[in-house]
């Protein structure tokens, strides 16, 4: 059924707000994908407190021409084209489709929107790859309390000597009595 102008200019404004809203955005497409695994995708993408719409090209286009990013020539929006809005995380929506296109054959990145430009597919992947901000955090934690833990070994080693000797002279005196 075709939309009227009034719901055009609906789904417009919506991606207007969430492309303003969006810290990425990743553009797939899919190859044939069954209603039980949009399901799974729909789960997952809700999950990782994204957003996975499928969207009308020529609104997109309109939307991104609306907040003044281009997309280039070499963008290949051709087929049904779907948008993943992550808004809370910039890596964890394309870690999270990234990692669905694995198990399943039957969705595709084609590129995406980062830090306001447009980036083509291998470079969609790169992020996707990159450990999220949470896996970070935890590899500065780790690498900010090593030199206290060996700070603190080596302390605890001293005293572990002085209670290995204490040992020694109280078994040497045991020996001899």
């Amino acid at each position: 059924m075709a939309k009227t102008k009034a719901q055009k200019q609906q789904i417009l404004a919506e991606l207007e707000e969430d492309i303003n809203q969006s810290k990425s955005i990743v553009f797939t497409k899919n190859l044939g994908i069954n209603s039980e695994q949009m399901v799974i995708l729909r789960k997952k993408t809700y999950a990782a407190q994204t957003k996975y719409n499928v969207v009308k090209k020529t609104l997109l286009k309109k939307a991104l021409q609306n907040k003044k990013i281009n997309l280039p020539d070499s963008a290949d929006l051709s087929g049904p084209v779907n948008a993943l809005f992550s808004f809370e995380d910039e890596i964890i929506g394309p870690k999270t489709i990234n990692d669905f296109a694995k198990e399943n054959s039957t969705i595709e990145i084609i590129g995406g929107i980062f830090e306001g430009q447009y980036v083509d597919q291998a470079t969609m992947i790169k992020l996707a790859n990159m450990p999220s901000k949470e896996e970070l955090y935890a590899k500065l934690v780790g690498s900010l309390n090593s030199p206290i833990s060996g700070f603190v070994n080596v302390l605890a080693g001293n005293l572990r000597n002085l209670v290995g000797v204490i040992n020694a002279i109280k078994d040497k005196k045991e020996s001899t009595a």
